[in-house]
């Protein structure tokens, strides 16, 4: 009598991950890899025509985080599930999340070197996956909230930290030089930045490309629907309003036609507000140079969301207009000079 192969299906954004976890798991005689995805929605549509007996499942995901998956898997059919993510290490909050979500096992993979690691953890990854199809589905659950009479004291959240920290930046008058001084003494692979430059329809694009053959970053204007990645500085186009909203793990511009806000279009307080909803401490905001109010009250919200927050300081401000409402107002943890804001942001504050 032939013994049922345990049945798995690998979800990861990575298609080098997903085609070496699948081959490890598939050069075993008693494992049978049913399919891969490379989010959990796509996922969702192979589970209706075939239901795997272990996931192994990435964190950091277009469209749906793992964790927010996750809970949706336990609530609707419990399912053994194995984390394999950089995110998950000893005693992060992510990895209780997981855990409390309802993962079986967690491996934690590296963020450099990744091939190297699932060779090397290759023993490792097939005895994992094999415990979790021992599982007992009965007892596979989420932690759910603790209620007290009718208020619930703690509820899920998604996803909270990703191994991605982003920089929002706003500056007006004296911003285009202070902003070359800041991105041509950054490394190439530094947190990835969004800024707001008060400057007109037209000369944005032109602004980046400057800043571009001037700084180890690669720097654009920033275009609807792109990825903040390490390594890039996006420009908000001027004439429209410039925010950073969440796709499952992932930060992506949102560029649309609006109204001004401050008077200016794109506005500080625009992006900064975002930050603070979409990123919150995964975030560093940085207010510079200029003129006005604008970015102070974003500012704010981006420090009642736990980032850190940042003004440059009167003796390097050209105009120390920005930077003063936004101190005043509480919304700045520290003041620093121009020269010192690349390795703050490099230290993370």
């Amino acid at each position: 009598m032939t013994t049922r192969r345990i049945r798995v299906l690998v979800i990861d954004d990575s298609a080098v991950v997903r085609q070496m976890v699948s081959s490890i798991l598939g050069r075993e005689p008693d494992i049978e890899v049913i399919g891969t995805a490379s989010d959990p929605l796509f996922a969702m549509g192979k589970m209706k025509e075939s239901w795997p007996d272990v996931i192994v499942l990435d964190i950091e995901m277009p469209r749906m985080d793992g964790i927010t998956f996750l809970r949706q898997l336990m609530a609707e059919r419990p399912t053994p599930v194995v984390i394999c993510s950089s995110l998950a290490v000893d005693g992060a909050e992510t990895t209780l999340q997981a855990l409390q979500a309802g993962a079986v096992a967690i491996i934690t993979k590296p963020r450099l070197g990744v091939g190297d690691f699932l060779q090397d953890a290759e023993s490792s990854i097939v005895a994992t996956v094999r415990s979790a199809s021992m599982a007992n589905h009965r007892n596979l659950r989420a932690v759910q909230p603790v209620m007290s009479g009718t208020a619930t004291t703690t509820t899920p959240k998604s996803m909270t930290k990703t191994t991605e920290r982003i920089v929002a930046i706003g500056t007006s008058t004296g911003g285009t030089v202070a902003l070359e001084e800041v991105l041509s003494a950054l490394p190439g692979d530094c947190p990835g930045l969004v800024i707001v430059q008060h400057m007109p329809a037209g000369f944005t694009a032109a602004f980046a490309a400057r800043l571009n053959t001037m700084s180890q970053l690669r720097v654009e204007e920033a275009r609807h629907g792109q990825r903040v990645l390490p390594g890039l500085a996006l420009i908000a186009p001027g004439g429209k309003q410039a925010k950073v909203i969440r796709n499952g793990a992932q930060y992506v511009m949102d560029i649309r036609e609006a109204p001004p806000v401050n008077r200016h279009c794109p506005s500080v307080d625009v992006l900064f507000r975002s930050v603070a909803h979409s990123a919150g401490s995964n975030a560093m905001g940085i207010i510079m140079t200029g003129m006005g109010a604008d970015g102070a009250r974003g500012l704010k919200e981006m420090r009642e969301a736990g980032a850190v927050t940042l003004a440059q300081d009167e003796a390097t401000s050209l105009v120390y207009g920005m930077p003063k409402e936004a101190v005043n107002l509480g919304a700045v943890c520290r003041s620093v000079p121009l020269g010192n804001l690349a390795g703050a942001i490099l230290r993370g504050g």
